[in-house]
């Protein structure tokens, strides 16, 4: 049993205040009249702050329109019981914070050691929205993710706003010009979403990051995994990196410092859960940039992946490269990321009201909720237990230190392997043949050769033609109707004229099928083709 005790909390009434207090860049907003009219379904009172959604493009009509109570500044925060906000509370909003109150938001409580004891304190319930665990059943409400998705593609589009020259290249009347040469470092959520972001732009695009099985993933987007000869894995716990070893990180410096001067572009999105972000990107890497590069550091709230942040600021080096540091991307789309985060919130709160009565029950033997719940009932419950399930299998390591020698003797077994099964095959096939030879009327036996043999080089001509020509699923029927080809062009010129005619159909039915499938595929491959 889990040592935590499950209290139902009693009221209905959800608010959601505005996010400013903390910062006045903050346009995010925790609900939209979409996700309200679900939370009320499940028998919630909904009451937003007066102009909480202006900035994300919803009025406060909408917010009425879709049945929430839109309610001023004045003594809102002692008329509700659960609090939903996208920042974490404020010194003046923990004031007005009453006790029994179910507070969820970002809180970040590995950072704010004090604001979680400052919450204790208030005997509140804190369900923390960076806390979800990274596993498949907590996907439609990791907020985590959600933001990290935006912010890696609004990395993208800050720097391509500050860089001087194309993404793309190209080859124009005036001259030629170059693709821009892109280097994410991290593979998370962000670093996938501005590698999916920078390369649809047509850039040339690099990634690197610790865990080896994230290189899949990459080089399924296009890019080109960095990969550090040196034999250590880099992932942790819930699918985030773990802090390397020094040896690692003198090997990962030097891999940087001979991407460096190529590179155009470089975002950093590398985070340890608890800890301040690794430096990765340090002053010696910008010194060896050229001019007019760009370094986007996704990093920069939690101390930065280059040690030239400014955390909030944009502002050029002495060799005139662009250093973003930005804390605010997902807040500069505000009505995309108020969409996203809102609906992890319904999802959350949906998991929170099992019975769908409006009456939410921190359930601590569920692994999402228990993950998540940093303080209950005035009790610290962070850290949380590490996940069950991991959100990445993880990769087994090739190994890659056998000699020259070791490898061509396995190649040698193999294919004296190969050719024993070989061997073995044609050997029960022709005591089969001979088997039914002794039974079969000859009639039978020719046609059932000729059935043999085409199946035979059926299978040879068209199984064997790369799977960038035709899908794996598309092979299987190409080969049969190969094997309907040769068979039917055997039986052409039959003293029958029935089996001629059927040879015909056939053989005109079976190309078609093969020509056809062969076209499909082209189109379906040039729509993933660089315009």
């Amino acid at each position: 049993m889990n040592q935590f005790v499950t209290t139902p909390v009693e009221s209905q009434k959800i608010l959601f205040p505005l996010n400013i207090q903390l910062s006045k860049d903050e346009k995010r907003v925790a609900l939209t009249p979409l996700s309200a009219k679900e939370l009320i379904k499940l028998g919630f009172k909904c009451q937003i702050e007066t102009k909480a959604g202006l900035e994300s493009n919803y009025s406060d009509q909408d917010y009425k329109d879709a049945g929430v109570k839109v309610i001023s500044s004045k003594d809102i925060w002692s008329k509700s019981d659960i609090i939903v906000k996208v920042r974490a509370p404020s010194n003046p909003e923990l004031k007005l914070l009453k006790p029994k109150t179910t507070l969820i938001s970002f809180i970040w409580p590995a950072q704010n050691k004090k604001l979680l004891e400052d919450l204790k304190k208030k005997n509140v319930s804190v369900i923390s929205m960076d806390m979800i665990p990274r596993i498949s059943r907590a996907q439609k409400m990791d907020a985590l993710s959600s933001m990290a998705n935006i912010a890696g593609y609004r990395a993208v589009i800050e720097a391509s706003n500050n860089f001087g020259r194309f993404f793309t290249g190209q080859i124009t009347a005036a001259g030629k010009v170059a693709p821009a040469k892109v280097l994410v470092i991290g593979a998370g959520v962000a670093g996938l979403a501005a590698i999916g972001t920078a390369q649809s732009l047509g850039a040339i695009v690099r990634a690197f990051d610790v865990r080896p099985e994230v290189a899949e993933q990459i080089e399924s987007m296009g890019a080109d995994f960095l990969l550090l000869d040196f034999d250590e894995d880099g992932s942790g716990e819930g699918g985030y990196a773990k802090p390397a070893s020094k040896e690692f990180i003198k090997k990962e410096m030097q891999l940087f410092r001979e991407q460096a001067p190529e590179i155009d572009i470089v975002i950093t999105t590398a985070l340890i859960p608890g800890k301040s972000a690794p430096l990765l990107w340090p002053k010696e890497m910008v010194k060896l940039m050229k001019p007019g590069s760009v370094v986007v550091d996704l990093a920069a709230e939690q101390g930065g992946n280059c040690d030239l942040t400014k955390p909030n600021k944009l502002y050029k080096t002495s060799n005139n490269v662009t250093i973003i540091g930005y804390t605010d991307l997902p807040s500069r789309m505000a009505t995309q990321s108020s969409n996203l985060y809102s609906t992890n919130i319904r999802h959350m709160l949906s998991d929170l009201t099992p019975d769908k009565n409006g009456k939410i029950n921190i359930n601590m033997d569920d692994d999402v909720i228990r993950g998540s719940t940093v303080v209950l009932n005035g009790k610290i419950t962070f850290p949380p237990p590490p996940p069950k399930v991991q959100a990445i299998a993880k990769h087994e390591s090739k190994n890659t230190s056998k000699t020259q020698e070791e490898i061509e003797k396995e190649e040698i077994l193999k294919q004296k392997k190969a050719g024993f099964q070989q061997l073995v095959l044609l050997i029960v096939g022709s005591l089969l043949m001979l088997l039914i030879g002794f039974y079969a009327p000859p009639s039978f036996m020719q046609h059932f050769i000729v059935f043999v043999l085409s199946c035979f080089v059926g299978f040879q001509v068209i199984w064997n033609v790369s799977h960038s020509l035709h899908t794996p699923l598309m092979a299987v029927t190409n080969a049969i109707s190969g094997i309907i080809i040769v068979g039917a062009l055997l039986q052409i010129g039959s003293s029958n004229y029935i089996v001629n005619i059927l040879a015909i159909i056939s053989v005109m039915i079976a190309t078609i099928n093969i020509v056809g499938g062969f076209l499909v595929t082209k189109r379906m491959l040039s729509m993933f083709k660089k315009s």
